[in-house]
Parts: C-alpha cells; sequence; structure tokens
C-alpha cells in the first residue's frame, strides 16, 4: 500500500485510508468470472460490462462502522416517519391520484443516498427504484487484500447473505399483498430495458430468481399487456412485477397497461407509486428536515435527532426564490420529480437562464453537503474522486452498502477511475 507522508492524528482511520490507501483490491478477472457464472453466459463480460469501462471503481471505500451505524439511525427515523399520520397526509395530499392506494408492498431495493463530512453522514436524497444492488454485491465478493490492514474488512464483504435476502424480500412483498404463497412469475421491467446503462443488473436479477426456482423475464413496459384481469407479456402471465421504470405515476401512454393492472391490483408492483410518495418525492426532504413539523406530527426526540443528518431543505416558489438566489451559493437546487442527478445544480454554478426555470417552480433547494473524496491513483499520479455511499434497504434493514466515485456535480458512469465501489467497514 502506498501511502503519503502527512497523516493527521485527527483523522479517522477510515478517512486516513481513503485519502492515502492507493491499493487496487478489485480482481478483475474474478468479477468477470464471477459475472459470467452468475449470467450463465460466457460471453457476458465482454458484451456487457468491459463495454462500461467506468462502471466499477478499482479501489474500496472505508468507513467507520460509527459512521455506517448512524446512517442506519437515519433511516430508521425516516421510515418511522413515514408510518406517522400526519406525514402521511402530508405527503399524500399532494400525490396524484395512483398513489393513494396502498396495496400492501413497501417497496424492494430503497435508496438512501449519504454525503460523509466531518460532522458526520448527511442524507442527500431517497430513491425507490435504486439500481445496481446486484451488480455491488459480486462487486464485493470479487475484492482482494493487497495489504493486512485491509484483509479483515474484504472477509466480512465476502461473507454475505444477499441472494437470500432478496429472495425472501420480494416474497415478503408478494406476501404483503396476497396473503400467502408466492409468485409463480417475476417481470423485471424497465422502457427499452437493454437500452438501459445498468442492463447487466437486469440479467444478473433474473438469474438469481431462476436459480432460486422462480420463473422470470425481462421485459420492456411498453410490450405489456393487459387483458381480462391479466398482465402479460408475450402471452406469459405477469404475477410480480419489479419495478425499474422511473415514470413514477405511470402516467406515459406505454405505461397504460402496467398502471391498470396496477390500479386493479391485478399485479404485485414493487416499487409501486405509492411507496414513491411516501419516500422519495424530493419534497419530502422540506418536512424530514423540519425538526418543528416533526415533533407536532409525534416523532420521538432520538428520532428527530438522528434526521438532523438530513440537510435543511427548502421548496423552491416565486415568494422564496430571490432570497434563494441571494444565498444560492451554500445550497444544492434538484427537481422535486427528478431522478438520476438529471437537472442538479450546485448553487454557486446556477446562471441566470438556469435560474429563471428554477424560480417557476418545481424545485426544492438543499443545504449543500460536501461530498467525501476517496484519493485513487491513474496512470501513477494521486487524483481525488468525489464519494457518495448508498444503503440499499428494506423495511428499514440494509440489504448492502455501496458507494460511487465520480467528478461533476453529481454521480456517474463516465468518470475515470470511478464507478461503483465497494465498501470496507472497520
Amino acid at each position: 500500500m502506498n501511502v503519503s507522508s502527512a497523516e493527521p492524528s485527527a483523522r479517522s482511520a477510515s478517512d486516513r485510508l481513503n485519502q492515502t490507501c492507493f491499493c487496487i483490491t478489485l480482481d478483475r478477472e474474478a468479477l468477470c468470472e464471477a459475472l459470467k457464472s452468475e449470467a450463465g453466459d460466457p460471453e457476458f463480460c465482454a458484451a456487457l460490462i468491459e463495454t462500461r469501462p467506468h462502471l466499477f471503481s478499482n479501489v474500496p471505500v472505508f468507513l467507520s462502522a460509527a459512521a455506517v451505524a448512524e446512517m442506519g439511525k437515519i433511516v430508521a427515523a425516516i421510515e418511522a416517519t413515514s408510518r406517522l399520520p400526519d406525514y402521511r397526509r402530508t405527503v399524500l395530499a399532494r400525490a396524484p391520484e395512483i398513489a393513494q392506494k396502498d396495496f400492501g408492498p413497501i417497496g424492494v431495493f430503497m435508496g438512501y443516498d449519504f454525503h460523509l463530512d466531518d460532522e458526520g453522514p448527511r442524507l442527500i436524497e431517497v430513491n425507490t427504484n435504486a439500481g445496481g444492488a446486484f451488480l455491488n454485491a459480486l462487486l464485493s465478493r470479487a475484492q482482494r487484500a493487497c495489504c493486512a490492514e485491509i484483509e479483515p474488512s474484504l472477509a466480512m464483504a465476502k461473507a454475505d447473505t444477499f441472494e437470500a435476502d432478496v429472495v425472501r424480500m420480494f416474497q415478503a412483498e408478494w406476501q404483503r399483498q396476497r396473503g400467502d404463497g408466492f409468485a409463480q412469475r417475476i417481470a423485471i421491467v424497465d422502457d427499452r430495458p437493454e437500452e438501459q446503462y445498468l442492463y447487466p443488473e437486469f440479467v444478473l436479477a433474473r438469474q438469481l430468481f431462476l436459480k432460486h426456482g422462480i420463473d422470470a423475464v425481462i421485459a420492456d413496459a411498453g410490450e405489456l399487456r393487459y387483458e381480462r384481469g391479466r398482465l402479460s407479456i408475450d402471452g406469459q402471465a405477469i404475477d410480480l412485477v419489479y419495478n425499474r421504470v422511473v415514470d413514477f405515476s405511470l402516467d406515459q401512454p406505454e405505461h397504460a397497461a402496467l398502471r391498470a393492472a396496477y390500479e386493479d391490483g391485478a399485479v404485485v408492483l414493487t416499487p409501486n407509486p405509492h411507496n414513491h410518495a411516501l419516500f422519495a418525492d424530493k419534497r419530502n426532504l422540506v418536512a424530514l428536515s423540519d425538526p418543528v413539523a416533526l415533533e407536532a406530527w409525534g416523532l420521538p426526540p432520538e428520532l428527530r435527532s438522528h434526521l438532523a443528518g438530513v440537510p435543511r431543505t427548502t421548496l423552491v416558489t416565486p415568494d422564496n426564490a430571490d432570497s434563494l438566489w441571494q444565498s444560492r451559493k451554500d445550497l444544492f437546487f434538484k427537481p422535486t420529480s427528478g431522478h438520476g442527478g438529471k437537472a442538479v445544480y450546485r448553487g454557486d454554478k446556477v446562471t441566470k437562464t438556469v435560474w429563471a426555470e428554477i424560480a417557476r417552480g418545481g424545485y426544492v433547494a438543499q443545504t449543500f453537503a460536501a461530498p467525501g473524496t476517496r484519493m485513487i491513483e491513474l496512470d501513477g499520479t494521486p487524483a481525488a474522486r468525489k464519494m457518495d455511499v448508498r444503503l440499499y434497504t428494506y423495511n428499514g434493514d440494509t440489504l448492502l452498502p455501496a458507494a460511487r466515485l465520480y467528478q461533476d456535480q453529481t454521480t456517474n458512469f463516465r468518470t475515470p477511475g470511478g464507478g461503483f465501489a465497494p465498501v470496507l467497514v472497520s
């Protein structure tokens, strides 16, 4: 392991490793072999992974057990808030009609995204169809130690129960709506799935289900059919949909069949519009960062203290636009219905043309929380990469932590040395 000479005593062990450890832990050959095996396709890696050169980073991200525990407490506090009657009335009052009915499912693969600064984790946003879990599960097992200091963390990363947890999660979703048994066929659904950057994990998800005796298909949402109370693809009935569509209210014409089947309760859809309204609408961050409202709604003091980890968030309106413009350098602006880091702006980089769009509304202003940094080596030269951390959860329990390394304003998969990175906890 190469380390720099500077090692401030105040720096935590994990922070020190993120700044000074250039050890390449990813065994790409082992990862490709695992991917080919899991996908049941000897060409899988060449066709779908090597064509995505910045999907995986070569290095891990180090986190302290205390930081991971605090992130878990923030998740638990949000999940508890989502069950408060007044919170539910508030967020559902502005949600579309399709989101009002609760069929039972609570949403597979919730994604809680964090930045870590000197004061601890800061929740940036919540996602109801967080991608990457299947890829990260294999990534965490394809690590190799290059120094004794990280060997114990690698051993823990490889000893996971991800597959069994995933099967139990989907079975729980089915039973929340249907009561008993399990789906005979699951469809992994997106728009033009083979064109999606994370299509490789759709293949891995399908193979995981098949491995456990569950029939599974990958389907284009626009090719679904709903007739005589049955949702189908190519004449095959679908019982449960693992939903990766980002039209969260299923408003687009190509989603008409899925929408009708969902509204009729003819299919178990997870995650679904109700889940999105409760958790992922970015306007919810306004309430989650408002201690006065949380107290009035009856959230206990201990849980309110954990929600101090949600940066103060304000809905942008024509009335407060001028004051937000004046303080924009300390803010980050996000569309209320956005996803995947699209149309988000750091305040100090907002132009007047962009501001005119933001000021019309449909955005939230979130107090800027700086991302952590991970130093890497590119061609022998140290380089800094921003990092965020995602907890994939179900019912408040963490299935898998993962990190993403990137440049620019938001996470992407175009950064040399960036991409998904395993989280090693010490």
